[in-house]
């Protein structure tokens, strides 16, 4: 879910700002497409929020952490089939009609979400949210690349990777917002189909894509919308690059090479193998790095620290929302001056020491929880208390992460830290204990630690966003020979999704049965692993043209402690 576009230069964004002031109709075909990229961080982040909401309104979800993660993760698999169909539409139907249709899609998913009586419902309404998540993410900057001036394209796609993060930043507030209002999490959704709605309006007014209408022999069409880009000298210009480049794809498919003849062309041929082992590496390694973990459950993560209520968890959530933002604006500083391998060893360090580090605030919260009382327990009378304390041959060595692995509630005493109450967990006894002003913890005990791993999960966003956050999309748009670009991307692109899946779907299960420590640590190893396939598997390829690219990859890359061994033997055969 994470991701991005390549970054462009200062100069392409000077040179866009002087364009589009010009020529204002090209930045409203970007913002207008960019509304995607929007639509894909919204549904990203106000998941996280409303999560905790349904939990209160489904007795279900909150008891089944399996529900939890089917409600999160279904977005997923139906942006992965989203996707799929996507690419097909996008040459089927044209990218204008494509967008269009990823909005009704997404609008239904919002309303279904809304107005759902049951998690079932839910359910379904993410899966049709997703499949237009998905549609939308391959499209809009599709439709952005292809409707703009080729001197700032890269500035224009950059809009769409903005508003991702963006978007993602925007559904923290409006989670934030609905906090005390009836339906809360009911509007956190069906808010989503508002920007849905107005990218519908707005892309009713605009055109297809030119290059899509000149492949569709409407060459009329495509030079009246290359007019209104375009200065008059250059439109003839433009017009010749659209007939060569639809003339080699033409001559592509008429040669038999469709998508079956592609795939087996990109494994039989070592250079394009080694550019999939690693961009589907750098793929892979961005999910494993457990970032979609902190995106999708961010609050109950926070709650894990020890901040029990809803609306502190989503405050302190929007600042690790608004990180992501940051580092998305460090990396476009500095990719071009650091390089794409640099960045992604050095945000992976960082990660990995991040999520150690977070792994041991966790064990120490967990070891330090405040201790059970039996005075306490059974101050709400002895029906409340938690059965599973109460046959206990030993409550004496109860506390706070006991209780709650019983599946119980922790009443916190008045005064901070000191030994509260361990009672079963229902509506009528939570609200009980909130009417005797105390704190009820479900997921997480008060901790002395808790703010500190709030701080470190800002250290893994601001680390992670400008190295593994963009760099692993850059690099699949380099890597590929121009031939096997859009079959290798969608390659990559569907490991990414997959690898989220996998990651999404397992979290809170992971997190039940190793506790947070052993999750987080767990996702460090991951980490150690991807470092080390990074640095022997993914080359630098700043500045170099394709074609040297494809030149590095025919000699096969070697991380330079080992070229130089290579070199050394090479010699020492030669001395022989």
């Amino acid at each position: 879910m994470e991701g991005g576009h390549p970054p462009a230069s200062k100069t392409e964004f000077t040179e866009c700002w002087r364009t589009t002031w010009k020529t204002p109709y090209i930045m409203r075909l970007a913002l207008s497409a960019g509304i995607g990229g929007l639509l894909f961080g919204y549904d990203t982040g106000v998941i996280s929020g409303a999560l905790l909401y349904i939990r209160e309104d489904f007795h279900d979800v909150d008891k089944k952490t399996w529900l939890q993660e089917t409600i999160v993760s279904m977005a997923v698999a139906g942006a992965i089939i989203g996707a799929a169909i996507g690419g097909w539409m996008n040459d089927a139907l044209g990218r204008k009609k494509s967008i269009l249709a990823a909005d009704f899609v997404f609008f239904i998913g919002a309303i279904v979400m809304a107005v759902a009586p049951a998690p079932w419902v839910i359910i379904i309404g993410r899966i049709l949210v997703g499949f237009g998540v998905g549609m939308a993410s391959m499209t809009s900057p599709l439709y952005i690349s292809e409707a703009s001036p080729a001197r700032i394209r890269g500035a224009l796609v950059s809009t769409n990777g903005f508003l991702i993060t963006g978007g993602q930043f925007l559904s923290y507030l409006i989670n934030l917002a609905f906090t005390k209002a009836p339906g809360t999490w009911r509007w956190m959704l069906g808010v989503a189909g508002v920007p849905a709605l107005v990218q519908f309006v707005l892309m009713l007014s605009l055109p297809e894509s030119p290059r899509w209408l000149y492949r569709e022999n409407k060459a009329d069409e495509a030079r009246a919308i290359l007019e209104k880009i375009y200065p008059a000298e250059e439109v003839e210009r433009e017009m010749q690059a659209l007939h060569e480049s639809v003339q080699a794809e033409k001559e592509g498919a008429a040669a038999g090479e469709g998508v079956l003849a592609r795939l087996k062309g990109a494994f039989s041929n070592p250079v394009v193998r080694r550019g999939l082992y690693a961009g589907i590496t750098v793929q892979v390694a961005q999910q494993f790095v457990g970032i979609n973990t902190v995106m999708y459950y961010s609050p109950t993560i926070v709650q894990f620290a020890g901040f029990a209520s809803n609306q502190t968890a989503l405050a302190l959530s929007l600042v690790t929302s608004g990180l992501n933002v940051v580092g998305t604006v460090i990396s476009m500083c500095f990719i071009d001056r650091y390089g794409r391998r640099r960045l992604m060893i050095i945000s992976m360090i960082g990660i990995i020491t991040c999520l150690v580090v977070l792994s041991g605030v966790f064990f120490q919260a967990a070891s330090h929880a405040p201790r059970i009382s039996n005075l306490e327990s059974t101050y709400f009378g002895g029906n409340s208390t938690c059965s599973a304390y109460v046959s206990d041959p030993n409550p004496g060595s109860w506390n706070c992460m006991t209780c709650l692995k019983a599946e119980c509630g922790f009443c916190a005493n008045k005064v901070n830290f000191a030994p509260g109450a361990c009672l079963a967990y229902n509506d009528n006894i939570r609200s009980s204990c909130r009417g005797e002003h105390r704190v009820w913890y479900t997921k997480g005990c008060p901790s002395k630690v808790g703010f500190f791993a709030v701080i470190l999960l800002g250290l893994y966003i601001i680390v992670y966003a400008p190295g593994m956050g963009t760099v692993p999309w850059i690099v699949n748009s380099e890597i590929y020979p121009l031939r096997y670009r859009g079959t290798c991307g969608g390659m990559a692109a569907v490991a990414n999704w997959s690898a989220n899946l996998i990651v999404s779907e397992t979290f809170l299960t992971l997190t039940h049965a190793l506790g947070s420590a052993g999750t987080f640590l767990l996702f460090a190893g991951f980490s150690v692993i991807g470092l080390i396939a990074i640095y022997m598997l993914v080359p630098e390829t700043k500045g170099m043209q394709f074609e040297e690219v494809e030149k590095l990859l025919q000699k096969g890359f070697r991380p330079k402690p080992f070229a130089s061994k290579s070199k050394q033997v090479g010699k020492n055969v030669e001395l022989c």
